[in-house]
């Protein structure tokens, strides 16, 4: 059991709320270690497990996990293969352990693209977690912003078509209550491993007003304490939101 991890933020600063995570790095993972990238995909799967015990243990509301952008599929079939049936199996084996620890566990994305058995799996582990109050995981699966952001503008405009709302009423708040993840709190900091300093078409709308944080790790490489030093990082920062840092300060007083 490793120890809990505990933080010395900077008076009046917390936790972020809403953790969003590119993990990347696993292919390169593999090869530094002479391995097939099925291999880096699974050691991933030791450092999720690691990144949600933390967030769990500094009280962080939200993790939202990039694990399959729509792009992805333009992988090599076998490797595509491989993360089919890693998934399935995480699902298989880590959803009892996250019930049992009242975390809640949510798959967005196009999961029409999986196959029956995934999608049945995926709903199954969802129904299963529903009400739980702990730590909530989005899993971001055959998930792209671009996409989320034009299935907003089609329920808007079905909307329209069926009398619910007509073209002058569109705007940021309305729009914005149709992406996914619009009935949580927007991410407060991405994390993005393996050095890469993009957001790749992850949660464009939502993190809008997101602090970054880039680290040269493998994300197999990536741990809670390494979660720990991007929180520290975050906690020093003056988030604005286009206003002044008077403005703030007066605000905090």
């Amino acid at each position: 059991m490793s120890e809990k991890l505990q933080l010395s933020l900077p008076s009046g600063r917390s936790v972020p709320r809403h953790i969003a995570i590119i993990m990347d790095g696993n292919n390169r993972w593999a090869k530094k270690h002479g391995k097939g990238s099925l291999a880096g995909h699974r050691a991933g799967v030791d450092s999720v497990r690691s990144v949600v015990q933390g967030c769990a243990e500094l009280g962080v509301e939200v993790l939202t996990l990039f694990a399959f952008s729509s792009e992805n599929w333009q992988r090599p079939p076998l490797e595509v293969k491989g993360l089919m049936e890693l998934f399935a199996l995480a699902l298989d084996r880590e959803v009892k352990k996250l019930h049992k620890h009242n975390i809640q566990l949510r798959v967005v994305g196009d999961k029409s693209a999986f196959s029956r058995s995934l999608q049945k799996k995926i709903d199954k582990a969802e129904q299963l977690t529903a009400s739980n109050t702990g730590l909530l995981i989005n899993i971001a699966a055959n998930y792209g912003g671009r996409w989320d952001i034009v299935q907003a503008a089609q329920r808007f405009a079905q909307g329209c078509v069926d009398g619910r709302f007509t073209p002058d009423q569109l705007d940021v708040e309305l729009l914005g209550s149709m992406v996914c993840l619009s009935d949580q709190p927007a991410p407060d900091l991405c994390i993005r491993t393996a050095g890469e300093q993009r957001i790749s078409n992850f949660l464009i709308w939502q993190m809008a007003y997101s602090e970054y944080f880039f680290s040269d790790l493998l994300w197999p490489d990536f741990d809670k304490y390494a979660l720990g030093a991007a929180i520290q990082s975050y906690a020093t920062r003056e988030r604005r939101f286009g206003k002044t840092s008077e403005q703030i300060e007066a605000e905090n007083a």
